[in-house]
């Protein structure tokens, strides 16, 4: 264990940190992660990829369940009030929420929305995406590209 994690915890916490967005959180699910990795060690099957795909897979899936979590998001909403209520709300803060593209994305078929979140929302690359869900590099370009597409016709279609 004391090997893997010496190999892969920089890269997994960079990747838990993108979603999670928190330091303390991050460290929290690269913990959590690593004891769910040690523990269901036996499940990872060599056939179906590769070990590192499988275990950022697991710290993936902690991260987002961290974040849906009521405490993560009661935490969060404390911070933002608290923050915004002494420096403001900066004029430069892009909120997808303030013009309705979350709820644009969720018209999308799952295949894209899945990319879209993946990349827009997320942080992911294209390249990322493909090595993480073991989906070809060119279906992920494909189904990007149709994605924005529907949402372009849905921006002109409110201008």
């Amino acid at each position: 264990m004391a090997v893997l994690y010496d190999m892969y915890s920089a890269t997994l916490y960079g990747v838990v940190l993108q979603i999670v967005k928190i330091d303390e959180t991050a460290e929290d699910v690269l913990q959590d992660a690593f004891v769910k990795i040690w523990n269901s060690f036996e499940n990872y099957d060599t056939t179906k990829g590769r070990l590192f795909t499988w275990m950022i897979n697991i710290c993936r899936n902690q991260a987002i369940d961290a974040i849906r979590s009521k405490q993560h998001r009661v935490n969060n909403k404390t911070e933002d009030i608290a923050g915004n209520a002494h420096s403001g709300i900066s004029s430069d803060e892009f909120k997808p929420d303030h013009i309705g593209v979350r709820d644009m994305v969720n018209d999308l078929n799952p295949e894209q929305k899945q990319v879209i979140d993946l990349m827009y929302f997320e942080g992911l690359t294209q390249s990322e995406i493909a090595e993480a869900y073991n989906i070809p590099l060119g279906t992920v370009k494909t189904r990007a590209r149709s994605a924005v597409k529907v949402l372009s016709r849905f921006f002109k279609s409110r201008a």
